[in-house]
């Protein structure tokens, strides 16, 4: 578990209650990452919320695509609790093995024989190792391909937000792979 202290679902009231039994009302219980915010109940509120809001995005990318972004930043930041639970995802979406394996050996040149796909890895790869390095140039790829702006800024979002969660995750101790696919499916509660 975590380096820090977390609060069980069964001890937790309040806001911090409420949170957990609406993630846990899709998953059966509170996932391990949204605990560990759980000694400051208002960012596990804020989490869910920006957790749905990043996931309900209403682009054009495919859910393939949008997942695939999010593996290789969490591959790139090393951070196998998020990783496992997006090849799951992936798995389940039907990605091939073959394009998992590539992603997870070479996260930075991803060769999957789609060139829509491979853009938008190109482009998460670099923003999560090199955000700095970004430029209106690297926007032209994904743009070739089709994406729109509402498009790239969902890509832009999931990159970022898992970027963000990897953080958390590193940072805390959570180190934990996931092994259900219900798990890793299921965490992003419904709407209120």
């Amino acid at each position: 578990m975590a380096w820090i202290d977390t609060v069980p679902w069964d001890d937790a009231s309040g806001a911090l209650r409420d949170a957990y039994d609406w993630q846990a009302a899709k998953l059966g219980e509170p996932a391990e990452f949204t605990m560990l915010g759980s000694l400051y109940p208002p960012i596990v509120e804020e989490r869910l919320r920006l957790y749905r809001a990043v996931e309900h995005c209403p682009s054009q990318l495919t859910a393939i695509e949008r997942q695939s972004a999010a593996l290789v930043t969490s591959r790139l930041n090393g951070t196998d609790h998020c990783a496992s639970g997006l090849r799951l995802k992936l798995e389940s979406l039907g990605l091939a093995t073959e394009v998992l394996d590539a992603i997870d050996a070479d996260p930075v040149r991803v060769k999957s024989g789609d060139g829509r796909l491979d853009a938008i890895c190109t482009y998460a790869a670099k923003l999560t190792q090199s955000p700095a390095a970004v430029t209106e140039r690297d926007l032209e790829p994904l743009r070739e391909h089709g994406l729109s702006d509402l498009d790239i800024l969902d890509l832009n979002n999931m990159v970022a937000y898992y970027a963000y969660i990897n953080r958390v995750v590193m940072g805390l101790g959570l180190r934990s792979v996931m092994t259900s696919t219900h798990e890793a499916t299921s965490a992003v509660p419904d709407e209120r």
